[in-house]
């Protein structure tokens, strides 16, 4: 009897330490959404064989939703580690990459530098003006021969900002793909229709997706001198 008694509690403390790891254990990154695991799909079936010569410019719709995709590819030769890492430093964003006016790390134990991060991000583009959003960051690996990373929108925490500050994104995601001699940065974002008025939605989608070709450029032209530095 004493060491059936002896056993159930080497049993219980077994369970209570197995409890107590599994709740001192990060949490792990789900998968992305589907519209992103969608987006992603679009960004490298349009991957080039070849290394492109020049410049290139995609967009393509998806539907419902009130501004296009867009991926531009540049014939930019830059180490793909080098990059990537880059891209995961979001709290250095500010002063090197265009556009972003504010940028800083959420700490969340669901996600993990360098793997993936969680951050708060406000972006303010000439004539269009400032967008703001929670969004998290992964270091996607290598696919296809190419390294990448891709974000998306945390929707709770984007609608919990105060829009005194810039309006909320009703959407946003992205990626940066590098390799074979190229770099390429691709995206689709929107504010919250009632964040801002009509002329200022009228810039901030059809105005966007009119500027994304050279508002792009930017971006990889900076990232890839911000990675070589």
């Amino acid at each position: 009897m004493e060491s059936r008694s002896r056993h159930l509690v080497v049993l219980a403390l077994g369970g209570l330490l197995c409890l107590l790891a599994s709740l001192a254990s990060p949490a792990t990154v789900a998968g992305p959404p589907a519209d992103v695991t969608a987006f992603l799909e679009d960004i490298f079936a349009r991957l080039p064989a070849q290394t492109v010569p020049q410049y290139t410019f995609q967009s393509w719709e998806r539907a419902g939703r009130p501004t296009s995709e867009g991926f531009g590819l540049a014939p930019i030769a830059v180490d793909p580690e080098k990059v990537i890492a880059r891209v995961m430093d979001v709290d250095h964003y500010v002063g090197n990459i265009d556009y972003v006016a504010e940028c800083r790390t959420v700490p969340d134990p669901a996600y993990s530098p360098p793997k993936s991060v969680r951050f708060y991000q406000r972006v303010d583009v000439p004539m269009l003006g400032a967008v703001q959003h929670e969004l998290v960051l992964v270091d996607g690996g290598t696919r296809d021969g190419y390294r990448y990373a891709y974000w998306y929108l945390l929707e709770a925490p984007t609608n919990a900002l105060d829009t005194k500050i810039g309006a909320r994104s009703d959407y946003s995601m992205g990626a940066w793909v590098a390799g074979n001699g190229m770099l390429g940065y691709a995206l689709s974002n929107a504010p919250i229709r009632d964040d801002v008025s009509w002329a200022k939605w009228q810039a901030m989608t059809t105005g966007a997706d009119l500027t994304a070709k050279p508002v792009v450029l930017a971006n990889i032209e900076g990232l890839a001198a911000w990675a070589k530095r």
